[in-house]
């Protein structure tokens, strides 16, 4: 049995969290709990009705925040012209370089961002950063001919999502730290993106059900009714 902390006990305390709420409530909850000594990222957890098995059902793709992630985005660019990335706030930028030590197991970024040429070489080490979910992709916005659009979009909150194997999201919008307007703004957002992903092949209910969380909180329920429609 998993022992849990007085602060998680707490957390529990400031309302029926079981119950479906509306998503404002959701946030007014989650900010009543105890916070941590740091500032915890928030995540929107949405189950999918898709069979995760079927290719054509897969759920991908980006939102960009209206107040941004509160993350600080470490970028990392293949490309030709290092120079131009670096130039345009890249936090490391090269070609056969940094594949070699990517290769090599260096994996100190959070997003990768590849210029169209430089794809064809940035493939061969796919099965190194694929896994981590940080193969570029053009589904995502990370495979770019504007390499300064490409990095200002993703310093400035640009979040990826990707469906799991058990047909669930995850959407981070904010941190603990912002207001409950700022959340719900970015949260608005992730479901709108979340909504335009959904597959063609489903015809009927999408989301089934939604939750947000902080970092060290348990889950609220937010009611999906209202998103039934996505």
């Amino acid at each position: 049995m998993v022992k849990l902390s007085k602060r998680y006990k707490k957390s529990q305390e400031v309302g029926d969290l079981a119950k479906p709420v509306a998503l404002t409530e959701a946030i007014n909850l989650l900010s009543r709990m105890p916070a941590t000594k740091f500032d915890e990222t928030v995540e929107l957890q949405a189950r999918l009705e898709i069979d995760p098995k079927q290719s054509d059902q897969t759920v991908r793709g980006t939102v960009a925040l209206p107040n941004g992630s509160g993350r600080k985005v470490r970028v990392l660019v293949f490309t030709e012209n290092p120079a131009e990335a670096t130039a345009a706030g890249a936090d490391y930028a090269g070609l056969d370089d940094l594949m070699k030590k990517i290769s090599d197991g260096w994996m100190d970024f959070d997003v990768a961002i590849a210029t169209t040429n430089a794809m064809k070489s940035v493939r061969t080490i796919a099965r190194v950063l694929g896994p981590k979910g940080l193969m570029p992709n053009p589904k995502s916005g990370t495979v770019v001919d504007d390499v300064k659009a490409g990095v200002k979009a993703v310093k400035a909150g640009r979040v990826e999502f990707k469906m799991d194997k058990t047909a669930n999201v995850a959407i981070v919008v904010g941190k603990r730290s912002f207001t409950p307007e700022a959340l719900a703004q970015n949260a608005a957002a992730a479901l709108e993106a979340l909504g335009k992903a959904k597959p063609e092949a489903i015809k009927g209910k999408f989301i089934k059900s939604l939750t947000l969380s902080s970092t060290m909180s348990p889950p609220v329920r937010i009611d999906a009714k209202e998103y039934s429609s996505l």
